[in-house]
């Protein structure tokens, strides 16, 4: 029979032997999940289109201005949250139909008082002028193809197509109006957009690192 000295040694050496493996298992377990979350991480971000028109007595107001444009380069995708109003709804490149809003829970008020504009149930302010509702001029808002009664609190939803018309326009001509609106924003969700996180964006390895834990 076996001295007992050696089986307690034995027993020992089966019980290191059995920690020293669940050990390694359990690093590798998780050196193998660490693994697969870096490799398949994908930021959650936030950045869809919607188009739009505002008519004033009739005519189509171009945005001209460099002011209504947020030109900031962003070549990659992060977590960070979204710095500054003008960044969570804006429109890009003299492309005056589109609105890149690239955050939760924004509305066209948002949108618009980036802009310089604001809008009421009772009025329209451009950054030159104020148009107040009367009998005579009214404030139009025509959203999907149908007329609401006040866009400012409407959050702005992927593929919106919006009108905003102040003035004496006909329901003809404000059928027109919308019509002029291009449909183009399904286009801009799916092209790489060097301004923001759009399709084709590249994922910073902090993110990927920051992602592991």
């Amino acid at each position: 029979m076996e001295p007992k000295k050696h089986q307690k040694l034995r027993k020992s050496i089966v019980t290191k032997k059995v920690a020293i493996a669940g050990v390694a298992g359990l690093l590798i377990g998780m050196l193998l999940v660490l693994g697969i979350r870096f490799v398949t991480y994908k930021p959650e971000v936030v950045h869809y289109h919607a188009n739009f028109a505002v008519y004033v007595n009739g005519v189509k107001e171009q945005f001209k201005a460099l002011k209504y444009y947020e030109e900031t380069e962003v070549t990659a995708c992060t977590l960070e949250p979204v710095d500054s109003p003008k960044e969570r709804a804006h429109m890009h490149g003299n492309v005056n139909d589109v609105v890149h809003v690239e955050d939760h829970l924004v509305t066209w008020s948002h949108f618009m008082q980036n802009l310089g504009w604001s809008l009421g149930d009772d009025y329209l302010k451009t950054a030159d002028a104020i148009y107040p509702v009367s009998e005579q001029k009214k404030l139009v808002f025509i959203l999907n193809g149908k007329p609401v009664e006040n866009i400012a609190d409407q959050i702005i939803q992927d593929k919106d197509k919006l009108l905003i018309s102040y003035g004496t326009a006909t329901s003809s001509q404000l059928q027109e109006q919308y019509k002029s609106i291009p449909a183009t924003a399904g286009t801009y969700d799916t092209s790489k957009d060097p301004a923001g996180c759009g399709a084709g964006g590249e994922v910073k390895m902090s993110d990927r690192i920051r992602n592991l834990f």
